[in-house]
C-alpha cells in the first residue's frame, strides 16, 4: 500500500515549491513575450517608420536588374588586349586541346617542333590568315592581331619554345579638329538638307540593286572559300556536305537559327562552329552557303 501511495506523490511536496512552481508559470511567458517583442521590433520595417520610402531606397528596387554586376564602357576608349593565356582558353582550346583536325595539342613538344622551325612571324602569319583547317584568327575576327601572337607565344612556349612576347604599339594621337571661322557658315549651314525626288528614287534604285545583288550570291562559290576546310571533312563535329543525318536535326531547327549559329558562331556538343566559319564573308555570303549546304544535303 505504501508503495502505490508514493507513486502519486505530486512533485511538490512544500510550500516553498509551491511558490517558485507558481512564479514560475507567470514570469516565464513574460520573458518569451518581451523577447518576441524585441525580435519584432528589431526586424526592417517597410512603409511608415522606415527607409523604405525614401528616393534612394525606391530608386534602388525601380533599379533595372541588366544594370547589375555591369558597367557601362565607353565605346571610344582603347580596347584593353587579352593575354595569351585568355585568348587561347576563349578560342584555341576547342581545337589545340584536342588536336582537332591535326591541330598540335598544347604541350606537345613533338608537334611544335616542325612549325616553331618556321620562325616566329611565319607561324603568327599562319594563324592570323588561317592554314588549312585552321581558321583564321582560330575563327574569331574580332581579335586583335597581337592577341592572336600572344596565343601563339602562349601554346609554343607551353610546347618547348622560346618564342618572344609581341611589342604593343602605342596609339597614335588623335588628329585635331580643323579650325574653322567662327563667323563663316559651314557647308552644312549652306546646303540643304534634304533631297530631291530625283535623288530619293536613284537611292531606292541603288538599294533595290543591292538588295537584289545580295540575292545572286553564289553559294557553292562561298562554301568552296570558306566552308569546304571543315565541312568536307567533318573537322571539329561539322556536318558533312551531303549527310543527310547530320543536316536533319539542323534544317527542322529552321533557316533563321542556321543563320544566326553559322554568322556568330555555336558551340554544340560534339564540336563548335566559329563565326563565319572564321571568314571574312558577309551576312548575305554566309547566308548563301548555309542555303546551298542544308539544298545539298536534304
Amino acid at each position: 500500500m505504501s508503495n502505490a501511495h508514493n507513486e502519486h506523490d505530486s512533485v511538490i511536496k512544500t510550500p516553498k515549491q509551491l511558490i517558485a512552481a507558481v512564479t514560475a508559470a507567470f514570469v516565464i511567458p513574460i520573458i518569451c513575450i518581451v523577447l518576441l517583442v524585441q525580435y519584432v521590433a528589431n526586424i526592417e520595417k517597410e512603409g511608415a517608420g522606415s527607409d523604405a520610402q525614401t528616393a534612394e531606397a525606391i530608386a534602388a528596387r525601380l533599379k533595372p536588374v541588366a544594370d547589375v554586376g555591369f558597367t557601362l564602357k565607353d565605346a571610344n576608349a582603347p580596347k584593353v588586349l587579352q593575354s595569351g593565356e585568355a585568348v587561347y582558353k576563349a578560342v584555341c582550346a576547342a581545337c589545340h586541346t584536342a588536336g582537332v583536325a591535326g591541330a598540335p595539342k598544347l604541350g606537345d613538344a613533338a608537334g611544335w617542333t616542325a612549325r616553331l622551325g618556321q620562325g616566329q612571324e611565319m607561324v603568327v602569319q599562319n594563324a592570323i590568315k588561317g592554314i588549312r583547317a585552321m581558321p583564321a584568327k582560330g575563327g574569331n575576327p574580332d581579335l586583335d592581331d597581337v592577341e592572336v601572337e600572344r596565343a601563339v607565344v602562349y601554346l609554343a612556349n607551353q610546347s618547348g619554345g622560346k618564342l618572344k612576347e609581341p611589342a604593343v604599339k602605342e596609339a597614335a594621337p588623335a588628329a585635331a579638329p580643323a579650325a574653322t571661322d567662327a563667323g563663316a557658315p559651314t557647308a552644312s549651314a549652306t546646303q540643304p538638307t534634304t533631297s530631291s525626288p530625283s535623288q530619293q528614287t536613284q537611292a531606292l534604285a541603288a538599294a533595290a540593286g543591292a538588295a537584289t545583288g545580295a540575292a545572286k550570291v553564289d553559294g557553292k562559290k562561298v562554301y568552296a572559300a570558306s566552308c569546304a576546310a571543315c565541312h568536307d571533312p567533318g573537322v571539329a563535329g561539322a556536318p558533312k556536305l551531303g549527310d543527310k543525318a547530320a543536316w536533319a536535326p539542323r534544317i527542322k531547327q529552321g533557316s533563321a537559327t542556321m543563320y544566326e549559329h553559322a554568322i556568330k558562331g555555336f558551340q554544340g556538343k560534339a564540336g563548335m562552329m566559329p563565326p563565319k566559319g572564321g571568314s571574312a564573308a558577309s551576312d548575305d555570303e554566309v547566308k548563301a552557303a548555309v542555303d546551298y549546304m542544308a539544298d545539298a544535303s536534304k
